[in-house]
Order: C-alpha cells, then sequence, then structure tokens
C-alpha cells in the first residue's frame, strides 16, 4: 500500500455534530490499541477532540495517512512539563525533520502498541530532552486529544500524514533550573528548548489559529505585543559545541500559522491548543 493515495476522513469530524470543530469523547486502551468512542468503555475517560478550522480533511483533502506510508490515522503523545515556579518547557523542532521543522512543540512522539498514555509521554519526554522523571516527583491529567495533519492546510499540498495527538499536562515538584540542569537534547529532534513564564503562555494560547488567511496576530511585528509581555524570551540553543544561551522576539511564539508560503518558526496549533486547556486548570467544565 505504500505510495497509495486514499481520501482521508477526519476523525474529529465523525464526533462534531454539525460543523462543528470539537466534540466531547471517550478514550483510552482496549487490547492493546488506543480507541475513541462516543460512550464510555471500561477504563476510558472523557475529554475534548479538536481539529482546527482549516484542517485539510475536513476540507477534503486526499493523503498518504498513517505510519511509514501506511494509509490510517497514527496516535502521538505530547507533553506540556510543567516545574514547580509555573514555567512550561516547549521546544523546538530541528530543521532537518520532515513534518513541522523549526515550530515550538511539547515534547512528544508516537504511542507504541500497548503503550499506556503517561509511559509513552515518560518515554518521549526522555528521549527527546534526557529529562527523566521519577514515580511520585509529578502529577499529571489529561489535557485533550488533536486532530493534526501535515502539511496543516492544503494550499501547502496534500497531507502526508495523520495523527490524533493526546496532550498530557505533567507538574513536576522540582524547580526549573533542577530540571534545566538535566535536560540534555537531541540534537536530531531538537535545535532549542525554552522555559515559558505564565503570562507569555496565556499569551500564546490567546493567539489561536483560525481559517486560512488570518493574518499573522498580534505580536507578530515590532511594537505589537499585548500587556506587559517582555520583548524577548530567553532560550538554550544546540550547537556543534553544546548549549547556548539565546533570545529570540517574544512575537515570534505569537506568530499565527500562514495560510500561504514558507512556514515560520512559530508555536504549533495543537500546542496553542493544548496551553488554552492547561491555562483552563484541572478543575474546568467539558464543554462543546
Amino acid at each position: 500500500m505504500a505510495g497509495a493515495r486514499v481520501l482521508v476522513h477526519s476523525v474529529t469530524g465523525v464526533f462534531c455534530p454539525g460543523h462543528s470543530d470539537v466534540a466531547l469523547v471517550s478514550c483510552g486502551l482496549e487490547r492493546g490499541r488506543f480507541l475513541i468512542s462516543d460512550v464510555p468503555f471500561p477504563g476510558s475517560t472523557v475529554t475534548v477532540l479538536k481539529r482546527p478550522p482549516f484542517c485539510p480533511a475536513k476540507l477534503g483533502g486526499a493523503a498518504l495517512g498513517g505510519r511509514g506510508g501506511q494509509p490510517g490515522v497514527a496516535a502521538a503523545v505530547a507533553v506540556l512539563l510543567e516545574a514547580a515556579c509555573g514555567h512550561v518547557l516547549l521546544t523546538r523542532r530541528a530543521t532537518t525533520l520532515r513534518h513541522f521543522p523549526n515550530v515550538w512543540v511539547p515534547p512528544g512522539g508516537h504511542l507504541e502498541p500497548g503503550e499506556e498514555l503517561v509511559a509513552a509521554g515518560l518515554r518521549e519526554l526522555a528521549e527527546e530532552t534526557g529529562l527523566r522523571l521519577e514515580p511520585g516527583t509529578f502529577s499529571w491529567r489529561l489535557l485533550g486529544l488533536w486532530e493534526s495533519l501535515f502539511p496543516p492546510t492544503l494550499s501547502w499540498g496534500p497531507p502526508r500524514c495523520h495523527h490524533i495527538v493526546t496532550y498530557l499536562g505533567l507538574r513536576s515538584a522540582e524547580p526549573r533550573e533542577r530540571l534545566q540542569a538535566r535536560l540534555c537534547p537531541s540534537p536530531c529532534e531538537v535545535s532549542a528548548v525554552a522555559w515559558l513564564e505564565p503570562p507569555v503562555l496565556e499569551a500564546i494560547a490567546a493567539t489561536e489559529d483560525g481559517a486560512e488567511g488570518s493574518g499573522p496576530g498580534p505580536g507578530s511585528g515590532p511594537g505589537s505585543l499585548p500587556g506587559e509581555l517582555p520583548a524577548t524570551v530567553g532560550i538554550t540553543e544546540l550547537s556543534a559545541d553544546g548549549f547556548r544561551s539565546s533570545r529570540i522576539p517574544t512575537g515570534i511564539l505569537l506568530r499565527r500559522a500562514p495560510a500561504h508560503g514558507p512556514d515560520l518558526e512559530r508555536v504549533s496549533t495543537g500546542t496553542k491548543f493544548a496551553l488554552g486547556r492547561w491555562r483552563a486548570g484541572p478543575g474546568q467544565r467539558e464543554r462543546e
């Protein structure tokens, strides 16, 4: 089947009422496979499943789906790691990666068969950043599910991969400085890391990507930062000589996904969704 072209149907669209892009679903492992259902099943958890309004599957794009060129939808996990001080870790994907290069995202990757969500998140966190969290040093919660295709808009060409990403919020009992000291990012996947403070994270979450044709968003140009945000944020870049402290304009993190032309360094649309869920807190009420 490698190289075959199939119509990728939106998973979110199966559960959404009318033309909505969000639905409440039950999800969990069943017989070692990740399952999404419109009805509860043993061991399942109710959460939000969402897609962007410009989702190529929603708009009828033909694509190669699944892992290794095989048709289908792959399950993935991403981890928003929050230090005791409230800073959250994001990583900038290496420019050599095929999917979403140079885009800021949480550590994450594919869910292996039979693997529990938290175990997968901890494994990906360790593989991409070198951070290993010991049992009892963190708490976690399910933030939501995100339907992701690449390329993310049809104007960039037909989709080549299709994922449902489970976002987990992990809160460490350790301070940021101690976690930072143990970072050893994988250079083949990560080009930089950043611990972002709550005001910046809230501004990123508020800058949601809309339909194709949306503008660059607040903060994309000089002097357009909302509120009292700092003009720049500190990051740690990977180089041939090791780590290097640097700073980037805060506006880069507030960019919207461009509808046309080459992609930009920005925070991914799915990450903005996860940060919005993280910002709402563990006691939020699920709603469509």
